[in-house]
């Protein structure tokens, strides 16, 4: 291997960045924290475009695709992005509609139930032979009514400096209202002019890359595109199926909060492998403070419907699409909540799709492809 004086520059100059990243760390990620909470609308302004652009697409090709009308070829944008916006809206209305209310009746009716439910454990612990007396006539003499009341008041009324959290309530509202509308605006802009920027950063990637990394760069991209496209796409319609088939069983076996805890298993149904838990835990507690029968009756219904659609719904929706086996999306979860949370597991399948893709396709170069590598290859041209 011939060594030349570039090369040396090179990995000297490296060398040296690496140390400034290692040594200024804690200024660099103050500055790149500063930097993200400054694109923030930015940010969540493109990643709303993106999610938007997959339903605009699907009102696009049915839109007088064919058209020739230069009319109708002007409006046909424009249309099909309100179009996508106001079907978004209505989805999170009706996921609203159908949650908010009952969980408002059921936190009251916890409320309302919980000083029968100490008294009755109270009673229990009656039974219990090692408990002192003192002890248990001082839980008797308790008024749990009146103390269940007074900390619903204090919650209610908050605690501490009144002025100073309603003004640090009001300025977080004002400031979550402001970088919703400018991501919301940001948006627009990133759909309408879609083309445009998508043709002007292709030339300019042309122009000041080299061939060759330009064209992986633009395949990589398009096997993510690809992967977070059949991911949320999969995904959304293996959440409605779920949710519906779990609303229509709860209605069968006349649980209570039917329709909510099917809109709920829907929402969480988006998490992949945890959301199930979580969908089921939610939903038991709330049964439970009606009737523990029933919660338990909704767990049995529940696993038996999560083993129908892991075997059946999943892999057929979602897993085939993505071609990822089981266990590096269970890997990918994992990875992905902890370090981003719940974001991290939304999005740590399509990255491990998006990974597992590119590592399949350099290992078997000469194989023929699969029909993810053939489509993201088709996008690239």
């Amino acid at each position: 291997m011939n060594i030349t004086l570039k090369s040396c520059l090179r990995i000297a100059l490296s060398i040296f960045l690496l140390y400034l990243a290692i040594h200024y760390w804690p200024a660099a990620a103050g500055l790149l924290g500063t930097l993200l909470s400054a694109a923030a609308p930015l940010l969540i302004g493109a990643a709303l475009a993106y999610v938007v652009n997959l339903l605009m697409s699907a009102y696009e090709k049915r839109f007088f695709p064919r058209s020739t009308n230069t009319k109708v070829i002007k409006l046909r944008r424009p249309v099909c992005m309100l179009l996508a916006y106001i079907s978004l809206l209505a989805i999170i209305t009706v996921i609203v509609w159908l949650i908010l209310p009952e969980l408002v009746d059921c936190v009251e009716l916890l409320i309302s139930q919980l000083p029968g439910a100490i008294e009755t454990v109270i009673a229990w612990l009656d039974t219990v032979p090692f408990l002192s007396e003192e002890l248990l006539s001082t839980l008797h003499s308790i008024d749990w009514q009146s103390k269940i009341g007074d900390i619903a008041g204090i919650v209610t009324s908050g605690v501490g400096n009144v002025m100073g959290v309603v003004i640090s309530t009001v300025s977080s509202v004002f400031s979550a209202i402001v970088t919703g509308f400018l991501a919301f605006i940001f948006s627009l802009y990133l759909l309408l002019g879609r083309d445009k920027l998508q043709s002007q950063c292709k030339r300019l990637m042309a122009h000041y890359l080299p061939e060759k990394l330009n064209s992986r760069i633009l395949y990589v991209l398009a096997v993510l595109n690809n992967a977070f496209r059949r991911y949320i796409t999969g995904q959304c319609i293996e959440a409605v199926i779920l949710g519906a088939l779990c609303a229509a069983g709860m209605l069968i076996l006349r649980l209570p909060y039917a329709t909510m805890i099917g809109a709920l298993i829907a929402f969480t149904a988006l998490i992949p492998v945890a959301g199930a838990y979580i969908g089921a835990a939610v939903g038991a507690f709330m049964i439970a403070m009606v009737s523990p029968m029933q919660a338990l009756i909704f767990l049995i219904f529940l696993v038996v419907l999560q083993q129908l659609e892991g075997n059946l719904i999943y892999p057929k929706v979602v897993g085939s699409s993505l071609g990822l086996p089981g266990i590096w999306v269970l890997a990918a979860v994992t990875v992905g909540g902890g370090v981003m949370g719940v974001l991290g597991m939304l999005l740590g399948v399509p990255l491990a799709a998006a990974a597992y893709t590119l590592l399949r396709n350099d290992m078997n170069k000469n194989a023929a492809p699969t029909p993810v590598e053939a489509e993201a290859e088709a996008e690239i041209e």
